[in-house]
């Protein structure tokens, strides 16, 4: 999921666009983008269009991101979206542990309502201080949680932190990115607001991608292109990842712990992190014959 792209949940004319183009992801939103008195409009909306054969048909992941479980919207919206044809609900400003069962238990509900067989995952956004110091464990409350989202606007906006700000960039995403290691599940990185402004986007994706992140969202087509090279593997990693992975099988085959591929010492922790990326080079059809 190198890359997802927002989609208004009150813009059906959008969906099969979206389904065609390249985002590995498509996040419906029923939330910021969709005016208050449109929202149950987005939702049936968005119901009957999970149900289709297109979406249900498709390679893509799909996502809905859901209003809050504070507003009157939560409820009708889980109710409405949890499909057959879905894979994950993104939970906006999940505040305790206590939320994320609560949320998980909807969808159970909803699931069950609707015939869905397929366990519906739970994306969370990290978009508050409190979401931020308590990531971990809303990451840890249930076995549905299956990444964490990081929302920068969200975050820093209230706290008269600037978005643009390098060091408060770098500092929330490490926390994001140890919450969701302490947890076992991934870590997702937040919209750019400013499309015109390509460069700065491939400099925080960047980022991203170094510390670990599983890839970008996108609020505009132009940005697929750019999260989808940024967080492929390069020829070179793969390249190094499959001698380490060999490597690694004939050294546990001869009972060595440590051992060097191109002239670096590799144990365990390495193994793992090549591992990964031959995992996601095979998914992404990149592996040699």
């Amino acid at each position: 999921m190198r890359s997802k792209l927002f989609v208004p949940g009150s813009r059906p004319e959008l969906f099969a666009k979206a389904l065609a183009g390249a985002a590995d992801a498509l996040s419906f939103d029923l939330e910021d983008s969709v005016a208050a008195d449109r929202k149950a409009e987005a939702r049936k909306t968005m119901r009957e269009f999970l149900l289709a054969n297109a979406a249900q048909a498709g390679n893509k992941t799909l996502i809905v991101r859901v209003n809050a479980m504070d507003t009157p919207h939560f409820a009708a919206d889980i109710d409405a979206v949890v499909q057959p044809g879905l894979h994950t609900v993104n939970l906006p400003k999940p505040g305790s542990v206590e939320d994320v069962r609560a949320a998980v238990a909807a969808i159970e509900r909803a699931e069950a309502a609707n015939g869905v067989t397929q366990k519906v995952k739970l994306l969370l956004n990290i978009e508050s201080a409190r979401g931020l110091r308590m990531a971990a464990e809303l990451a840890g409350a249930h076995k549905r949680v299956c990444g964490l989202q990081l929302g920068l606007a969200d975050l820093f906006e209230p706290l008269g932190i600037v978005r643009s700000e390098v060091s408060a960039v770098r500092q929330a995403m490490f926390a994001v990115r140890m919450a969701a290691g302490e947890a076992g599940v991934f870590a997702y990185d937040s919209a750019y607001a400013n499309i015109k402004d390509e460069a700065g986007y491939r400099a925080e994706a960047e980022l991203a991608r170094r510390f670990g992140f599983l890839g970008k969202s996108c609020i505009h087509p132009s940005q697929i292109a750019t999260a989808n090279e940024v967080f492929r593997p390069s020829n070179e990693e793969i390249a190094h990842a499959l001698k380490v992975v060999a490597a690694a099988r004939e050294a546990d085959a001869k009972g060595v712990g440590a051992y060097v591929v191109d002239g670096k010492m590799i144990d365990p922790p390495f193994v793992a992190r090549a591992r990964a990326i031959v995992a996601t080079a095979e998914g992404l059809g990149l592996l040699p014959e």
